[in-house]
């Protein structure tokens, strides 16, 4: 039996799971032939791309103060223009998720990173970024975010955060601000930081460069209720076990 026959099987022996996490496995077994599809040669989230369904997408996510995004309350700047200089102030994870495909991004954020906000970005030309969002303050640490990326033609076009609110918030966390599932600071120092992982649920919205709608964030609207971190770590649990 050949290896993505195994990881068929084994998948699929889970009993029980409903219908969300089945649909999720599904996902998970399409990532196996990303790479065939993908037309996609920008791996850099400061270059400018124009992509199709199934295509990978790199961008970025810097990690800052707020001050830093937005200096002398100037215009508000990609992470890839110079002007920014965020050298030595930001710190910056980048992923490349598969163009309309729900995606589950984590961060291993230590309580004692810096950088109490964040900013997506892409594109150098056409270059796109989000509004600064609170990531942490002194006491808590948000764990749960939504980021849509919205493309006109191919082109990503703005990156947007959403919220909603603290229905899927996972066990041991609190409501901030009655918007936002987080976990106190003292929590992450004494469960080793794991505890202040952070979840970004990514989407698409928009038109692919061959006019085809990106439909994923009408998926995640629909699933709102659900947390997607939380289905994503009990699969994970559910696969371990069966193997």
């Amino acid at each position: 039996m050949r290896m993505d026959e195994e990881v068929f099987f084994t998948m699929f022996k889970i009993g029980k799971i409903g219908l969300v996490k089945k649909l999720i496995v599904i996902a998970m077994m399409a990532m196996f032939v990303a790479d065939a599809v993908d037309t996609n040669d920008v791996y850099l989230p400061c270059e400018d791309a124009k992509v199709q369904k199934g295509d990978g997408f790199t961008f970025g996510i810097a990690f800052a103060d707020k001050q830093s995004f937005t200096p002398d309350s100037g215009p508000q700047l990609s992470p890839c223009d110079s002007r920014l200089s965020l050298a030595g102030k930001a710190q910056l994870v980048v992923f490349r998720p598969m163009v309309d495909e729900i995606s589950l991004l984590t961060v291993n954020r230590s309580s004692s990173d810096s950088g109490t906000y964040m900013v997506a970005f892409a594109g150098q030309k056409y270059a796109a970024r989000s509004l600064p969002i609170m990531l942490a303050d002194d006491s808590h640490t948000i764990t749960s975010f939504t980021l849509v990326l919205e493309f006109q033609d191919g082109t990503l076009q703005n990156l947007f955060w959403k919220s909603f609110g603290c229905d899927a918030c996972p066990s041991g966390s609190i409501c901030l601000n009655n918007q936002d599932c987080a976990v106190p600071n003292t929590e992450c120092q004494k469960n080793g930081d794991t505890a202040c992982k952070i979840g970004i649920q990514l989407a698409f919205s928009g038109i692919d460069k061959n006019l085809d709608a990106l439909n994923s964030w009408y998926e995640v609207k629909n699933l709102r209720q659900y947390s997607l971190y939380g289905l994503f770590s009990d699969l994970r649990n559910s696969i371990i076990g069966a193997i």
